[in-house]
């Protein structure tokens, strides 16, 4: 055995094979101590060089609560950058706004932009793939809610729906890991409005709509 710990990914794949329960209140404060000690931890020093009990010293939890809830420290990273992407992703749908956007690109980017110094952890940790590898799937969802709930896009079948959808969300993300590597220097909105149009100039151009409406 090389003794070496398991990446985030293959967490992610085991934890897909037990469902999620909500947790009651008193294990989301938990969860919440656990994962804001790990984010303070992660703008001081690399994740590998981060050890469960300085994770507990600073959540002032105690181990076997800790192993009551996950296996280990990238279990706890899992979690976090899941409920970040869950609330994300589903931000437009949870406060039902009437815009034509698929994705709340200001809001996300004002988000990280704040979080910058974690993202740098990640990235210097060589982490922050661990984060869109796991975002292509939440944002593809989203996207495709969106776009279903779109007047805009009414005679696209629903396969092709799914399958641009998957395309937009890679297109987003991309965009995101340019705008990050480039020092987030453009403001937020501006970006916004560039990867929507975009998004419905590409929509607009599909076969099968062109077809229909011909």
């Amino acid at each position: 055995m090389s003794g070496k710990e398991p990446s985030v990914q293959e967490h992610a794949g085991k934890q897909k094979e037990k469902p999620r329960r909500k947790p009651d209140e008193r294990i989301r404060r938990t969860h919440e101590r656990l994962g804001s000690a790990l984010i303070e931890l992660l703008k001081e020093k690399p994740i590998d060089d981060i050890t469960v009990q300085q994770v507990l010293d600073r959540a002032s939890v105690g181990r076997s609560t800790f192993y009551l809830h996950f296996r280990d420290k990238h279990d706890l990273l899992l979690s976090q950058l899941e409920m970040a992407l869950e609330h994300m992703s589903t931000v437009l749908m949870v406060r039902r706004e009437a815009s034509d956007r698929v994705v709340a690109v200001t809001e996300i980017l004002d988000h990280i932009g704040s979080q910058n110094d974690v993202f740098r952890a990640l990235t210097d940790a060589g982490r922050l793939h661990d984060f869109f590898d796991l975002a292509q799937d939440y944002f593809a969802r989203g996207i495709e809610q969106r776009l279903k709930e779109s007047k805009r896009t009414p005679k696209i079948p629903p396969r092709e729906l799914r399958a641009r959808a998957h395309l937009i969300a890679g297109s987003f993300l991309s965009l995101l890991r340019w705008w990050i590597d480039r020092g987030a220097k453009e403001p937020p909105s501006e970006i916004d409005e560039m990867f929507h149009s975009i998004v419905w100039n590409g929509l607009s151009a599909s076969p099968k709509v062109r077809d229909q409406r011909g």
